[in-house]
């Protein structure tokens, strides 16, 4: 006991390859090291027998216990280990020196197995992918850094969705079928995936091309989505309006078919036209058409910034003058009608023309002699002469209406003032 240390326990296990196994590599059991690899041989099936040395506290192994030989890290040469899951107690014991089988044992699949499985294109296209990966993480290390916060909670959420997923194991076992047909329909699609890869290759040469505009574009994201959502919240109460319109305008609906119908024949024979109208809107050449005149309407606007304001005034000063003139449109009507009647005369020849003498006014003087009135005392309240000048109504330039509706007071005219007549 003090000098020789007593026997060790050691087992046995065949696997199709060694793995880049040594002398020396470690045993582990749950990630904890309990042994180490003492001997690696051929079998009379040129199979790896790989023999372990296992710690006294887990021996001896039972019926039921798998081999794996796994790698500590995808870089490096020789650093793998085998991971040990023993069986259950209740199976039999591995006697000291004892194996486990071959079908008990997982051989590694070596990422070079992988990579010749795809073509040069491929794997080109895979090795530009990676050193792209290595330049956007380039001088970005902080941003990564932070970036690494969320991963634990990534983590999180993962392992309660797998819980949920082992929770149903039926939809699981379909999930799992269905992702190896899916599997198995990429790979005998692998050459349109490495077009996928070379495209997509190119698409990202493309944005990192643009990565000045995409910054900004993302900048200006959030003020977007903020707007949006205030769209969309509207939109929601116009939705509820929209839905009303729609149920009172079903009924109308109803008789829209046989509008159309009727409709289409318009529409067929409103080509040429709308033809027309294209050209009228856009024309080749200058000044031309209406897409031009409406390019030259700011000019017009400074012009007619003067201009409009005077016109206004204008009208607006002569607004009392068109109402008191809009009252005698009969009279002014009846005298561009019937002026020509006055002198006009006709016999069996047709019309002639009638010539009388029209004396200006006159007045008699002390010496008993007709002197003739100035113009401009005929129009003044001159005591020598008192010219009759009748206040019209309007409508008084014409026979009185049988309503009564003309002469029409206004302004304190005289309405017995009209033509004499019946």
């Amino acid at each position: 006991m003090l000098f020789g240390g007593g026997n060790s326990y050691k087992v046995s296990a065949v696997f199709q390859n060694a793995g880049q196994l040594v002398s020396g590599n470690e045993v582990r059991v749950g990630g904890r090291p309990v042994g180490s690899v003492t001997d690696i041989e051929l079998d009379d099936s040129a199979q790896a027998r790989i023999t372990m040395e296992i710690e006294d506290e887990l021996a001896p192994l039972h019926a039921g216990t798998t081999a794996t030989i796994r790698a500590t890290s995808l870089s490096g040469i020789a650093n793998r280990y085998i991971s040990l899951q023993p069986g259950p107690n209740s199976g039999s014991e591995i006697e000291d020196g004892g194996q486990i089988g071959a079908d008990d044992t997982n051989a590694p699949v070596d990422l070079d197995t992988l990579f010749n499985t795809l073509d040069a294109e491929t794997r080109e296209g895979l090795r530009n992918l990676i050193r792209g990966s290595a330049d956007q993480y380039d001088g970005r290390a902080a941003e990564a850094g932070e970036s690494i916060k969320y991963f634990s909670p990534f983590l999180s959420s993962t392992t309660r969705l797998f819980e949920e997923l082992a929770l149903d194991q039926d939809t699981f076992e379909r999930f799992v079928t269905d992702t190896a047909d899916t599997v198995s329909a990429i790979a005998e699609r692998r050459d349109d995936l490495s077009a996928l890869v070379s495209n997509t290759n190119t698409a990202m040469r493309a944005i990192a091309d643009e990565n000045v505009a995409l910054r900004r574009a993302l900048e200006l994201l959030p003020d977007t989505l903020r707007k949006a959502n205030t769209t969309f919240v509207n939109l929601r109460a116009a939705l509820d309006d929209l839905e009303q319109l729609v149920d009172v305008s079903k009924p109308a609906t109803r008789e829209l078919a046989p509008f159309f119908r009727e409709l289409r024949p318009l529409v067929r024979e409103a080509r040429p036209t709308i033809a027309d109208l294209r050209d009228l809107i856009r024309s080749p050449g200058a000044n031309n058409d209406l897409i031009e005149l409406t390019g030259k309407q700011p000019r017009l606007a400074q012009l007619t910034s003067s201009v409009f304001p005077r016109a206004i005034r204008a009208l607006d000063r002569s607004q009392p003058v068109v109402e008191y003139a809009r009252g005698y449109t009969p009279d002014i009507a009846g005298w561009i009608t019937k002026f020509a009647e006055a002198a006009g005369y006709y016999d069996a020849n047709g019309h002639y023309a009638r010539v009388m003498p029209v004396f200006s006014p006159t007045r008699l003087t002390d010496q008993g002699m007709l002197q003739g009135v100035a113009p401009v005392d005929r129009l003044t309240n001159n005591p020598d002469w008192q010219p009759v000048r009748p206040n019209r109504c309007p409508g008084g330039g014409v026979q009185p209406a049988p309503d009564g509706s003309s002469p029409r007071a206004f302004r304190g005219c005289d309405t017995s003032t009209t033509p004499p007549g019946p």
